[in-house]
C-alpha cells in the first residue's frame, strides 16, 4: 500500500499564534510532514484565512490579543464552510485550569499546553491529516457513485421507452422482466443511500 500523497489530498495546516518564535516554532515541528503551513498572527488574520482555502487542522492559541482563540474557534465552528475542520489548541502552562474546559466546551478536538513534546504534536496533526485524505477519498468515491447511479437510472428509462416502442418483439416479455429487476435493483440502492 502507498503512503505517497497525491497533490490533490494535500491539505494547508493554519498556525495560529500572536507571537513569531511560536509560529517558527511550529513551522520547525510540522515542516517534516511536507504540507503547507500558513501563518495568522490574529484570530481576525485566522477567519480570513479559512474563508480563502480549505485546512486539515488548525493549530490555535488560546492567549491572543484582539480575538483571543476561544472567540475564534467559536467563529470557525459557527460557519458551514468551517465548523468540520479539527482544533488543537496549544496554550503556555501559566494557562488557567479552566482552559482545557473552555477549549473542548469550544468544539476543540484536542488541547495541549506549551512547551508540548514535537513529536506528540506532530502525532495528533499526522492523524487529523490521515483524517482529512480519507475524507476526500469518500467525497470522490460518493460523487463517482453518484454519476454512476444517475447513468444507471438513465439507461433503465431509454431502455423502457424503446420497450414500450417495439410492443411487438418476440423477446419483449424476456426483456420487461429483466427491466423490473434491474428497476428493483435500482430502487433498492435509492432506500439503502437514503438510510
Amino acid at each position: 500500500m502507498s503512503t505517497e500523497v497525491s497533490t490533490d489530498d494535500r491539505a494547508s495546516i493554519l498556525l495560529v499564534d500572536d507571537m513569531e518564535d511560536n509560529l517558527t516554532a511550529l513551522e520547525a515541528v510540522l515542516g517534516s510532514l511536507n504540507e503547507p503551513l500558513v501563518r495568522a498572527r490574529s484570530g481576525e488574520e485566522a477567519m480570513k484565512a479559512l474563508l480563502r482555502q480549505p485546512f486539515a487542522v488548525v493549530l490555535l492559541d488560546v492567549r491572543m490579543p484582539g480575538m483571543d482563540g476561544f472567540e475564534t474557534a467559536a467563529n470557525i465552528k459557527r460557519l458551514d464552510q468551517t465548523k468540520d475542520i479539527p482544533i488543537i489548541f496549544l496554550t503556555g502552562t501559566d494557562a488557567d485550569t479552566g482552559y482545557a474546559f473552555r477549549g473542548y466546551a469550544t468544539g476543540a478536538a484536542d488541547y495541549l499546553t506549551k512547551p508540548f513534546d514535537p513529536w506528540v504534536l506532530r502525532a495528533k496533526v499526522t492523524v487529523f491529516l490521515d483524517l482529512h485524505r480519507k475524507n476526500l477519498q469518500l467525497q470522490r468515491m460518493l460523487a463517482r457513485e453518484q454519476s454512476q447511479f444517475a447513468e444507471l437510472s438513465e439507461l433503465l428509462t431509454r431502455l423502457e421507452a424503446r420497450l414500450t416502442d417495439d410492443a411487438g418483439s418476440p423477446h419483449l416479455v424476456e426483456a420487461r422482466g429483466e427491466l423490473a429487476r434491474m428497476e428493483e435493483v435500482l430502487t433498492e440502492m435509492r432506500r439503502g443511500r437514503s438510510h
